[in-house]
């Protein structure tokens, strides 16, 4: 067993230092660069620290000066990860390590056609937007992209059923239109909807990740998210264990930390607050209330063709055998939305027949 102590960041009582914290942690201590978790790790951290406007000092971007200093040999082996290396070439130009790279890189991956080979309308999009960032002139809708964007998103049906993975896609379109806030995404009253009603399901499923990725697409997107879903967010987020890990084992919540965080900075809050490690570090959530999401789920579908779109009819019949922690939750989610009724609408699925 054991007996090293994990001894605190002693000057992580400042912003700034556990902003430090942060960088040295993922850089150097939790994986390594050819890992393409590493890739994807650095790359949240960066786009958090340059798109919420967090002051951070060049010096302290110093753990990536020899990553960025191999980025060219990196991105000719691994063209499959051209995303993530261009990102982060990117904003370590834009918040001030290093400069003149991030231009040839984007030139590289245009003349490779890397774009034209991925596969989903977001990848693309996603992807154009980096070559657009180093200045590559792209149609705003070639090939109808950007309006098929805006109708998956407007489709608010979608969002009222249980789909995390529709969820997610609906945030980081709403990311993309925004330019990561830069910019006014001009999305309809429909995606909003849309918004507010896969943040209903987020906070019924008790998934601090979503809602908190969610709460930040409604900030790009200029509308302020509900009070209670923040006031949630950061009571969970005030319970983070972090705690030391070794180089490559890492199964954690880093990411649900990472987006809490985030909105953190976009409230204009302190970020990455409570005990940080000189170690590599390991992020775990509490264990959270019990989710009222399956139980609803399951007593409205055994109903089969006697449930009913009107949550005034349904609201007893459904939340008899929830636990009291489980309708708390209930509760809070129908006191948050002024739309809770229409979502329930759609969560209901009472009209669906199968056509013949």
């Amino acid at each position: 067993m054991s007996n090293v102590i994990p001894f605190s960041v002693p000057h992580a009582n400042s912003q700034s230092g556990r902003i430090e914290a942060m960088i040295k942690c993922f850089a150097t201590q939790r994986r390594f660069g050819d890992d393409v978790f590493w890739l994807k790790e650095n790359a949240e951290l960066l786009t958090i620290l340059y798109s919420s406007g967090l002051t951070v000092d060049p010096a302290q971007l110093a753990p990536y000066r020899e990553f960025y200093a191999g980025i060219e040999k990196r991105i000719l082996f691994f063209p499959q990860y051209y995303r993530f290396l261009l990102s982060i070439t990117q904003d370590l130009e834009a918040l001030g390590l290093g400069r003149g790279k991030a231009v040839p890189l984007a030139n590289w991956v245009d003349a490779q056609s890397l774009v034209s080979a991925e596969l989903s309308d977001l990848q693309r999009a996603e992807a154009g937007r980096l070559l657009q960032r180093s200045g590559i002139q792209i149609a705003p809708n070639k090939d109808g992209l950007t309006e098929r964007l805006h109708k998956f998103i407007n489709h608010s049906k979608t969002f009222a059923v249980p789909n995390k993975k529709a969820a997610y896609e609906l945030t980081h379109i709403i990311f993309y239109l925004s330019e990561y806030g830069h910019q006014k995404p001009e999305i309809s009253n429909e995606a909003l909807i849309s918004l507010e009603f896969s943040g209903l399901l987020a906070l019924l499923d008790q998934n601090v990740d979503l809602l908190s990725e969610i709460c930040i697409a409604m900030r790009f997107a200029g509308c302020t998210p509900p009070q209670e879903w923040e006031a949630w967010i950061a009571e969970e987020l005030a319970d983070y264990h972090v705690s030391e890990c070794a180089n490559g084992a890492v199964q954690d919540h880093y990411h649900s930390y990472f987006m809490g965080n985030w909105l953190a900075a976009l409230c204009k809050k302190p970020v990455f607050e409570g005990r940080l490690l000189a170690r590599a570090m390991s992020f775990q959530a509490a264990h959270k209330s019990v989710s009222p999401l399956r139980g609803l789920s399951e007593s409205i579908f055994k109903m089969d063709t006697h449930r009913s779109a009107e949550w005034a009819k349904m609201r007893g019949r459904v939340t008899v055998d929830l636990s009291s922690d489980a309708y708390s939750v209930l509760e809070l989610a129908e006191k948050s939305s002024p739309h809770f009724e229409e979502f329930f609408a759609g969560f209901a699925r009472s009209n669906a027949v199968l056509m013949r």
